[in-house]
């Protein structure tokens, strides 16, 4: 089995993927029993002065040091548990230490495979506003479609108000459940959480739409790596290539 490498860049949203990661073990291979994984964060603190500067350069440097550390503790390849952050890890740049799974293709590649066409977008005002999904959902002709301006702003405030510090509010499930039934309004026929940390407070059971969880598909994905039953990733930063 791959050693698999947990690149952190928010705590709340990697430590749900190290823990679907190892569950999906316990079920597949047996009792307490899992592929090897490294977890490694750097605080969010040393990237925040580049997101809020649009300086991508700068994360990527820090994203980079994440992955060298990674590739010195033994893993084999790495996925980063933060939708925001493949914006900084496709800047171009020196090839990362490791190869990694990218996030926003495989949450695509899970949209194409149950048939969706128009899917909303739910993650940091950075993602929502930015073109990781309309680009990876688009190479596989479906629509990307954003919350209005004012349901973005109270998403991303949830996010960093309440969810990097694990707080889960009552009045913040019943408002992202509004907003994604304004975006069933609008033709949607599922929503992706993609910001890692949303599915701590959306369920299946109280979203109008059919959930694209992020955080758990991308712990899948890497576990099908791991055990050899998909391909090993070629990916090292850098801008995503279209297939063919």
């Amino acid at each position: 089995m791959r050693h698999l490498g947990i690149l952190g860049h928010s705590t709340e949203g990697a430590a749900l993927c190290f823990r679907a990661f190892c569950q999906r073990g316990f079920r597949e291979l047996g009792e307490h029993q899992h592929p090897d994984v490294t977890l490694d964060c750097i605080a969010l603190a040393r990237s925040m002065p580049g997101w809020d500067s649009g300086d991508h350069a700068a994360v990527r440097g820090v994203l980079a040091e994440s992955v060298r550390r990674l590739a010195g503790a033994g893993s084999e390849f790495f996925v980063c548990a933060d939708n925001t952050a493949h914006m900084a890890l496709e800047a171009p740049g020196e090839p990362l230490a490791l190869p990694g799974l990218h996030l926003p293709d495989v949450v695509a590649a899970r949209a194409a495979r149950d048939g969706r066409r128009r899917v909303g977008v739910l993650g940091t005002r950075y993602t929502m506003d930015g073109p990781l999904y309309p680009t990876a959902l688009g190479r596989l002709g479906i629509e990307a479609a954003i919350p209005e301006s004012a349901d973005r702003a109270l998403i991303h405030r949830t996010i960093f108000d309440e969810l990097l510090n694990g707080e889960i509010e009552a009045a913040s499930q019943e408002a992202f459940a509004a907003v994604i039934g304004r975006l069933a309004e609008r033709g949607c026929d599922a929503v992706a959480l993609v910001c890692t940390e949303i599915p701590l407070l959306v369920t299946p059971e109280m979203s109008p739409l059919p959930l694209l969880d992020s955080t758990r598909l991308l712990a899948d994905a890497a576990f099908e790596v791991a055990v050899g039953r998909a391909s090993f990733p070629a990916w090292r930063g850098g801008p995503v290539q279209p297939p063919g």
